[in-house]
C-alpha cells in the first residue's frame, strides 16, 4: 500500500528512526552543540548522536522492555540487574515476573517492586544500547590522518569512539519506560545511571513522542519544527554535573558555588549525589572546583564556571565518579542505593 499512501503526500515518508535522526541533527547544527538522544521501546533501543556535526545512529534488536526483556536479562545478567534494586527481592519470582512480561508485552508495573525491578532492567538496557552505540561510531579504520608530533605522544590512532561524555550538552530520552514514569526524577536518575554524563550536561525528555513527526517537519520548515520541538515537545528534567575520576567513598570531590536564581555553596564527598531545585525557566551560575583526580570539564583538579538550566528535575550534583561502580557487598550497596534515591526523592512514601 505504499505506491498509494506515496500519492497522498508531497513529503518523503520516512522510518522512525530516520525522522528521530533528522531533529536531533536540526538542534545540534542550529544550536552548536553535541546530542544524544536514546528511545527505548518494546523490541528494540535506538540510539542517536550527533559529536563535531557528525551524526550516527544504531538500533539495538535485541533490547527493548517487553518483547526483548529476556535478551536483556541474558546480556547483563540477572546479578547486575539487581545491583539496581534496593528492595528484598526473590530472584525466582523476577524471572517469572520477566516471562510474564514477554508473553504480555502491554502490562505495566502495578506494585513498587515492580516498578523499581523493570527501571533496573531500563537501566542495563540503556547501558548495553549505549556501549554497542559507542563502539559503533568510531573514526574510520586505516584513513590517513593529519598528526602532530603531540599526538604521537598521546598514542591516539584511528578507529577511536567519536562519542564523548565529556563534551555531551544535551540528553533527550524517549520511549515507554522514560516518558511515562511516574515521577520526573526517575527518568533523569535512569538517564544518569545508564549513560554515565560527565561535566555539564542538559537532560530532557520527549514525553509524547513528537520527535519523529518533528523530523519530518524538519525537511520541509525547519523553522517551526525548532519552534515546536523547543516549546512543546520537550520537558526540559534540568542539569547534570558529574566529575569524572574515581576516589575513596566520603573523601572530597568537588567544591560547589551556585548563584543565580539558587543560592547554594559546599563541598560534594566522592560516593554523593544531590539535587537541587532549580525550576523550568530559571537559570543558575555553577562553580565547580574538581580535587586532584577529578574532572568536571576543564581537565584534572581545574576550575570550571558555566550558565545552567533548570527543569522539572531541577540541579543534580553527582560525585560518585566515572566510571560508575557500585558497593559489591549487599547491604552496603543497598544503603548506598537508599541514599541516592533519598537524595531524589525517586519513590515517596
Amino acid at each position: 500500500g505504499y505506491d498509494k499512501l506515496m500519492t497522498w503526500t508531497d513529503a518523503p515518508i520516512m522510518p522512525t528512526p530516520g525522522a528521530v535522526g533528522d531533529i536531533l541533527q536540526t538542534i545540534a547544527r542550529r544550536q552548536g552543540i553535541n546530542a544524544v538522544g536514546v528511545d527505548i521501546g518494546g523490541a528494540t533501543t535506538d540510539v542517536f548522536s550527533v559529536f563535531e556535526e557528525k551524526f550516527n545512529r544504531t538500533v539495538s534488536a535485541n533490547l527493548g522492555m517487553s518483547y526483548s526483556i529476556s535478551n536483556v536479562c541474558a546480556e547483563a545478567g540477572m546479578d547486575r540487574i539487581l545491583q539496581w534494586v534496593h528492595l528484598d527481592m526473590d530472584e525466582r519470582e523476577l524471572r517469572n515476573r520477566v516471562k510474564n512480561k514477554m508473553i504480555r508485552p502491554t502490562t505495566i508495573p502495578q506494585t513498587l517492586e515492580a516498578l523499581v525491578f523493570e527501571q533496573a532492567v531500563a537501566r542495563e538496557a540503556l547501558r548495553l544500547a549505549y556501549q554497542q552505540h559507542k563502539e559503533f561510531a568510531t573514526t574510520l579504520k586505516g584513513v590517513q590522518q593529519q598528526r602532530t608530533v603531540g599526538d604521537v605522544f598521546s598514542q591516539q590512532t584511528s578507529g577511536q569512539s567519536l562519542v564523548d561524555n565529556m563534551t555531551l550538552d544535551l540528553l533527550v530520552a524517549s520511549g515507554g519506560v522514560l516518558s511515562h514514569a511516574p515521577r520526573m526524577a526517575q527518568t533523569a536518575l535512569l538517564l544518569i545511571d545508564a549513560f554515565e554524563p560527565e561535566g555539564f550536561t542538559s537532560l530532557a525528555k520527549d514525553s509524547i513522542f513528537m520527535m519523529p513527526h518533528l523530523g519530518v517537519l524538519a525537511g520541509v520548515h525547519e523553522q517551526a519544527s525548532l519552534e515546536v520541538f523547543e516549546r512543546d515537545c520537550l520537558i526540559v528534567l534540568g542539569t547534570c554535573v558529574a566529575a569524572k575520576g574515581e576516589g575513596k567513598v566520603g573523601k572530597p570531590c568537588f567544591k560547589y558555588s551556585i548563584s543565580g536564581d539558587l543560592s547554594e555553596q559546599g563541598t560534594m564527598a566522592v560516593g554523593e549525589l544531590r539535587r537541587f531545585d532549580l525550576g523550568p525557566g530559571a537559570t543558575a551560575r555553577v562553580e565547580v572546583q574538581p580535587e586532584r583526580g577529578f574532572d568536571c570539564g576543564a581537565g584534572p583538579g581545574k576550575a570550571i564556571s558555566r550558565e545552567v538550566k533548570g527543569g522539572t528535575v531541577g540541579l543534580v550534583l553527582d560525585a560518585r565518579g566515572r566510571p560508575l561502580v557500585l558497593p559489591e557487598e549487599s547491604s552496603e550497596r543497598r544503603a548506598c542505593l537508599g541514599r541516592w534515591i533519598e537524595a531524589m526523592d525517586l519513590y515517596p512514601a
